[in-house]
């Protein structure tokens, strides 16, 4: 073989060999920027949700909910939270076949007093007990438990809804922390002009599983916190909680109930 025609072949494969490399670099770089930007849209996302959950929450109270102490009643039974910054007392007190039935849980211990008398339950019923309790709280004083730490929340852009602008937020849950229903998925929509919370949505995995839709009304102030009632919507499991407003809106939800808190009292005072 001629030296020209070594040189030749050597210049091809030299050529072949630089062409492949910055192939392989300007797809490295494509894909690492690819990453890096919805990494950082993410973090916006969810930085955003943080913000826009303080503001609603400081919309429906604020500061007052850390001192808190309310009583309601909620489906003939009586109800009381009492808050002290990170901790808190829940009670529930019920008639039931002629006996007085107490509730009460702290941030350490759970009881139930059957006529004065503590009564002796096992762990599921106690976690049942527990549950119960705390989601009638939860849900009562909505939107103020979205700011602990086992909360996730993520802006998911903007939807109207009869004319008001609303954010979008996602909230799911750690499962240290997130309560029994981890699993969860929630969707919030915050009024835009009064940072209200005028709907929810939730999909959940117990009992088969299930998609709620709730929207706010008589929404009033009582002593510095926005208590709201919800008429409860229900649809099949495989709707997608963002299409929900727009089945509201056309009259294709079925009312399953109404979540109301009646005789709302501030005890502080």
């Amino acid at each position: 073989m001629h030296f020209s025609t070594i040189i030749a072949q050597f210049s091809i494969r030299l050529l072949i060999a630089l062409s492949l490399g910055l192939a392989t670099t300007a797809c490295y770089s494509q894909h690492k920027t690819t990453t890096t930007t919805t990494i950082v849209d993410s973090e916006i996302d969810a930085v955003k949700g943080a913000t826009l959950l303080k503001r609603a929450v400081a919309a429906h109270g604020g500061a007052a909910y850390e001192t808190a102490h309310y009583q309601f009643v909620f489906r003939g039974n009586t109800y009381t939270f009492q808050n002290q910054k990170d901790n808190y007392t829940y009670t529930k007190n019920q008639t039931k076949d002629g006996k007085t039935i107490i509730d009460k849980m702290d941030n350490k211990n759970f009881v139930r007093m059957v006529d004065g008398t503590p009564e002796e339950m096992t762990d599921k019923q106690v976690s049942g007990y527990k549950e119960g309790l705390n989601s009638v709280i939860y849900f009562a004083t909505l939107p103020h438990k979205l700011l602990d730490k086992a909360v996730n929340p993520e802006f998911q852009g903007v939807q109207s809804i009869k004319g008001q602008d609303y954010d979008i937020i996602k909230v799911t849950f750690d499962k240290k922390g997130g309560g029994k229903d981890y699993e969860d998925t929630f969707l919030y929509w915050i009024n835009r002009k009064t940072s209200t919370m005028d709907f929810l949505a939730y999909s959940y995995k117990v009992n088969g599983g299930g998609v709620r839709f709730r929207t706010a009304y008589n929404t009033r102030t009582v002593d510095g916190i926005v208590f709201q009632d919800y008429v409860n919507y229900k649809a099949t499991k495989t709707t997608s909680l963002f299409d929900l407003p727009a089945l509201w809106v056309a009259n294709d939800l079925k009312e399953l109930s109404r979540i109301e808190t009646e005789e709302v009292k501030n005890m502080n005072y």
